[in-house]
């Protein structure tokens, strides 16, 4: 990481405008060139070496862009290779029937590595290990300031960021940071278990339920009115029903859900609206969303984060009670005479919609980040169910190589009366880079067919697998739908014919 920061830094540094603002701009997600598609480029490789070469080569690399930039050749009369300056500028003007020339142009004047980023670039796909947070994180090591004094300016600036730069360079005034339309960034907790818990004195702290959604962070304005994710990222949007239903001015931390009258809708149902460019009517009626607030960060042009949570949670309290908000309501306090009171109410409220319990002390200000204390998450231990790998696909990047998306399935009685597999998830994380081998070999002795990239496999292999809950649903075969699935453990002492069934999954639906 530190390493990662000095590189980033250095660059910022000495690199003059605008071409480190684009720079920055690539590694926070801000850039976008609609001209620039993935299938412009699969086009360029079908012309290149003909389609059906180029579609055996792809699956083999398992990369668009490390594919395209490989079997491309420089041509030495093409000119110059272009600057980051250069490639974002001219993009932005050109129409989508000059793209192609002015690409083809670029990437004869670019070696392979080269001619990599480039498409990288233009595909969003840039992932070198460095995460939105960490590059802002570089930019204010620049200008020796705090990183969330960056994020909490951030969304009222825009690519290639001159305004920022000079202010952390040039001694120039700070941007405005829109005060309640703008990002502000968000407290986290640490996880706690129940021996951690007796060291702690249960008087300091209040617990609400830990809900099953998305955090996010409400707000408004200057008739600016935002949904912000935890990260950061405006998701306005995929959400037009909460932002329609703003009428206030502040911001708000809270967690995003699915609910139905008065329930909580699984998770799965919610996974529906998000990464949505658009939403239709019918999505808007099937699956409305609601945002169940926890704590107030802004409001009436104060400044709430250095108050005291139970002063904030006063505050919050008096602010929900003017009126009635359809979209908003309030995360309700769980009251507990003690730890064993608490553990007990936890493991009672295993429904859809809680994960668990947030643990917050009483005179915890609201701090950007992790510190270590104020907060606590207590989570359900995850569900584990015995399954067998199914299917196989090859990985993207580092893990082209390997197959190491895996699907897995539990037997059911099928319409002939017969066991048969059915899939009930996909996990591509869980294991080691020596699991991962041993699977990869372990998939290409028992292929038993190939669907393209996918490889089927002999039901031979137990997989046990956690996941965080379940659902009921109609998208999937199995009719059920597992929350963040991954591989717990390889169980080569187990025969696939003992693994669970489908049946058994859904005794665990709430």
């Amino acid at each position: 990481r530190n390493a990662k920061l000095r590189l980033i830094e250095t660059y910022l540094g000495e690199t003059p405008d605008p071409d480190r603002g684009w720079a920055l701009a690539a590694l926070t997600g801000g850039l976008d060139f609609p001209a620039a598609k993935p299938a412009l480029l699969r086009g360029f490789g079908q012309e290149k070496i003909g389609g059906e070469l180029f579609a055996m080569s792809y699956d083999y690399v398992g990369d668009l862009a490390e594919t395209l930039a490989l079997i491309w050749e420089t041509d030495p009369d093409a000119g110059p290779p272009p600057t980051l300056g250069e490639v974002v500028e001219t993009l932005q003007r050109a129409s989508r029937s000059e793209t192609p020339a002015i690409l083809k142009r670029w990437l004869d004047a670019l070696d392979s590595t080269g001619r990599w980023a480039l498409l990288k670039l233009l595909t969003g796909a840039l992932r070198v290990g460095v995460s939105a947070r960490l590059a802002k994180q570089a930019a204010a090591n620049i200008g020796h300031q705090p990183v969330d004094a960056v994020e909490e300016i951030w969304h009222g600036l825009s690519a290639p960021y001159r305004p920022l730069f000079d202010w952390l360079l040039h001694d120039a005034p700070r941007p405005s940071s829109n005060a309640g339309g703008a990002f502000l960034p968000p407290m986290l907790a640490h996880p706690i278990d129940r021996t951690e818990l007796d060291t702690l004195d249960p008087a300091h702290f209040r617990a609400e339920w830990k809900w099953d959604g998305i955090r996010v962070q409400v707000a408004s304005s200057g008739g600016v009115k935002r949904l912000y994710s935890r990260a950061g990222e405006d998701v306005s949007g995929a959400f037009p029903d909460i932002v329609n239903a703003i009428d206030f001015e502040g911001v708000f931390d809270g967690e995003l859900l699915v609910r139905r009258e008065t329930a909580v809708a699984p998770f799965n149902d919610l996974q529906q609206r998000l990464n949505r460019k658009t939403v239709t009517p019918k999505m808007l009626k099937e699956h409305p969303a609601h945002v169940r607030l926890y704590d107030v960060l802004w409001l009436e042009d104060q400044d709430l984060r250095g108050l005291s949570f139970d002063e904030r949670r006063a505050r919050l309290e008096a602010w929900i009670a003017l009126k009635e908000r359809p979209r908003f309501d309030l995360s309700p306090l769980v009251s507990f005479r003690d730890w064993i009171h608490l553990a007990e109410q936890r493991e009672a409220m295993r429904t859809d919609g809680i994960e668990g319990l947030m643990l917050k002390r009483a005179d915890s200000a609201y701090l950007a980040g992790r510190p270590k204390g104020p907060w606590f998450k207590w989570k359900h231990d995850p569900m584990l169910a015995d399954c067998v790998l199914m299917y196989a696909q090859r990985g993207h990047g580092k893990r082209s190589s390997f197959y190491s998306d895996f699907t897995f399935g539990c037997w059911r009685h099928g319409a002939d009366g017969k066991r048969e597999l059915a899939p009930v998830g996909k996990a591509y994380f869980g294991f080691t880079d020596e699991e991962l081998r041993w699977l990869d070999k372990w998939v290409r002795d028992h292929t038993t067919n190939r669907f393209g990239p996918v490889r089927e496999v002999s039901p031979g292999l137990v997989l046990e697998i956690a996941f965080d809950g379940i659902a009921r649903s109609t998208r999937h075969k199995s009719g059920v739908a597992m929350r963040f699935p991954r591989i717990n453990r390889i169980r080569t002492d187990k025969p696939a014919d003992e693994a669970d069934t489908v049946d058994s999954l859904l005794r665990l639906v709430p």
